[in-house]
């Protein structure tokens, strides 16, 4: 599971709790058992996908909670947009029998979600006060959310 570190001075503790609940939330629906004998996981998506209709429906609105996070985090409407694709993507294809369970097995939408998530918000902007007293808005570099591994 990865750990998030504060890193500077930009980086606000209720954010950091905030990204170690959605990583919990990510292994969970994507990682939570490996299949014996393998290296591949499985988690609750895949599993509660199996269901017939009602399946995916649940697991979409559990991986929405997670878009709604990212949204809180400030993340760029563009990154929204390409995670609630992936959560389409991945209750659509996920809806056919069979086919669909490989498919969400496989495709992984939060964990992908979240490596959106990280990545936007490694590239997150802050207002620093230069010392002549004019405010500017920069990226923030020091400001990374690494997953240690």
């Amino acid at each position: 599971m990865a750990k998030f570190e504060r890193l500077s001075d930009q980086d606000i503790p209720e954010d950091i709790a905030r990204l170690e609940r959605l990583e919990k939330l990510v292994q969970w629906l994507d990682e939570a058992y490996r299949v014996p004998g393998t290296n591949f996981r499985i988690g609750w998506d895949t599993i509660i996908g199996l269901v017939p209709g009602v399946g995916d429906a649940v697991t979409a609105v559990m991986s929405a909670w997670l878009i709604n996070e990212a949204r809180l985090l400030g993340v760029s409407r563009f990154t929204l947009l390409r995670m609630i694709g992936n959560v389409g993507i991945d209750s659509l294809v996920g809806a056919v029998p069979i086919a669909g369970d490989i498919f969400d097995a496989t495709f992984k939408s939060n964990r992908k979600n979240m490596k959106l998530l990280q990545k936007a918000m490694a590239k997150r902007r802050t207002r620093r006060t230069q010392p002549n007293g004019v405010e500017v808005e920069v990226l923030n570099p020091t400001s990374r959310h690494t997953a240690a591994r």
